[in-house]
């Protein structure tokens, strides 16, 4: 039995991990098969710019952005948080589209991963949040590939 090729978007594509204190920012390459690590970037009121500044730079053909939910999948506060400040960035960047995806664990990952690779936790903090990044666009990238659609949920300009 042959397999059928699922349609794969090809190009860059951006992923953040929205912070209170830290956005840590990852890319991918054209083809979509390795998230890397981009920045880390101050949260608060110059970030979006920054971000924006990423996408142009990068070419992205897209921006995703994890969304916190708790292990059984519901949204708190920081979820509310998140929904805003990608909304903010979606009628930034518009036409650029905006992608909510599920985040669950991204950090833990990623905090485990640096552990294993000797990065000590104090002197990680901004790498934890880059490589956060990197968990939820791989993620993402899968997602796609396994599904043949984008992944995660439209955020929609509103301007």
């Amino acid at each position: 039995m042959e397999l059928e090729e699922r349609p794969f978007r090809r190009g860059r594509r951006i992923a953040v991990d929205v912070g209170d204190a830290r956005i840590g920012v990852a890319s991918c390459d054209p083809d979509g098969v390795l998230a890397t690590p981009v920045e880390t970037v101050p949260a608060g009121v110059k970030s979006q710019a920054r971000i924006a500044a990423i996408v142009e730079e990068y070419d992205a053909m897209e921006v995703i952005v994890g969304l916190p939910r708790s292990l059984s999948g519901k949204e708190g506060p920081a979820a509310e948080k998140v929904r805003a400040y990608a909304t903010r960035l979606a009628n930034r960047l518009y036409p650029v589209p905006v992608r909510l995806v599920d985040e669950r664990m991204s950090t833990v990952t990623a905090t485990h991963g640096l552990r294993a690779s000797g990065v000590k936790a104090k002197k990680g903090r901004s790498v934890v949040d880059q490589a956060a990044a990197v968990v939820i666009l791989q993620t993402a990238l899968e997602s796609e590939r396994v599904s043949g659609r984008p992944p995660g949920e439209s955020v929609e300009a509103v301007g």
